[in-house]
């Protein structure tokens, strides 16, 4: 049986990361978690995730910035990025095709839309349940 999609994501804000990898676990994902850019990257080079679902604004590295040190690295170059911003923040189209980053979810956001997106982006259909390697 194929192993599970794995999901690294980051944000400075442990409920956010708490929720999310609650939610993307009890969907069938694995699921590594950092709390800031810096720590992301480690984790994204050693473990190469299947996507990344990240926070913009960060200490260390900041989402954008995370996402420009992916494109360096042949492992993570194509690696597809979800991005959380504030209302605040935004990337323009451009910058966003240039790192790889494939979708853009405003805080506060719906879990449930997050976890649509990554079925979307790793081109499960909306609602499957990953099947565990046993």
């Amino acid at each position: 049986m194929a192993k599970p999609p794995l999901i690294l994501v980051v944000d400075d804000e442990s409920h956010i990361v708490h929720v999310l990898s609650v939610k993307l676990q009890k969907a069938g994902f694995d699921v590594l978690c950092a709390m800031d850019g810096q720590a992301a990257l480690q984790s994204a080079l050693q473990d190469t995730p299947d996507l990344i679902i990240t926070d913009y604004q960060m200490p260390l590295l900041n989402g954008s910035d995370l996402c420009e040190a992916l494109l360096h690295n042949e492992a993570t170059r194509s690696t597809p990025v979800v991005m959380l911003t504030a209302r605040s923040h935004s990337i323009s189209e451009s910058d966003a095709h240039a790192t790889n980053i494939k979708a853009m979810i405003g805080k506060p956001f719906s879990p449930r839309e997050v976890l649509k997106k990554v079925h979307e982006l790793l081109g499960m259909a909306p609602g499957t349940e990953v099947a565990k390697a046993s």
